[in-house]
C-alpha cells in the first residue's frame, strides 16, 4: 500500500512565559501546497509547553483531516523552530522536566495510529506561517482552523 506524505509547520508560543500561549499548524502536502491551517489559544504555559501542545494538536487534527484509516499511511514530517522539541521528540535530547516528559508521552501515543513521524528543526524564517497563526489566536484574530 503507498503512503501519502504531507509536511506540518508547528509553532507555539507563550507571552510570559509562563502566560498566555497558543499554538498553530500548517498542513502541506509534499509538493509545500497548504491543506489546512489551524490555531487555538491554549491555557497558560511556557514556551516549550506550548511546542508540544502545538505538535499533539496538529496530530489529532491530522487524524480529523484524513480519518484513522487515512493516517494508517500517512507519513509526516514535522517541521519547527524549537530546536530542543524537535530533538527531544527525536529521541537525541533527553527530557528532565516532568512536565514535559507527560507532554512527550501524549505525543508517543499519538504517533502509533500514523505510518511514520520525523521531527525536523527548522530556522524561524522558515517557519513564519504557524508563528503567524500563533500570534493571531493570542491577539483574538484566529478562527480555530480555517480550510484552504
Amino acid at each position: 500500500m503507498k503512503s501519502n506524505k504531507v509536511i506540518v509547520y508547528t509553532d507555539g508560543g507563550s507571552r510570559g512565559n509562563p502566560g498566555p500561549s497558543a499554538v498553530g499548524a500548517v498542513v502541506c502536502d509534499e509538493s509545500g501546497k497548504i491543506i489546512k491551517e489551524y490555531n487555538q489559544v491554549l491555557e497558560d504555559s511556557t514556551n516549550n509547553e506550548a511546542e508540544y501542545e502545538a505538535v499533539i494538536f496538529a496530530l489529532k487534527k491530522l487524524k480529523q483531516l484524513f480519518g484513522k484509516d487515512g493516517t494508517k499511511n500517512l507519513d509526516i514530517e514535522f517541521r519547527m523552530d524549537s530546536q530542543l522539541i524537535a530533538s527531544q521528540l527525536g529521541g537525541k535530547f533527553k527530557i528532565n522536566e516532568e512536565r514535559m516528559q507527560a507532554l512527550f508521552i501524549k505525543v508517543w501515543n499519538l504517533k502509533f495510529e500514523f505510518a511514520n513521524i520525523i521531527f525536523k528543526y527548522i530556522p524561524r524564517e522558515k517557519n513564519k506561517h504557524a508563528d503567524q497563526l500563533v500570534n493571531d489566536a493570542l491577539d483574538g484574530k484566529g478562527k480555530n482552523e480555517k480550510l484552504l
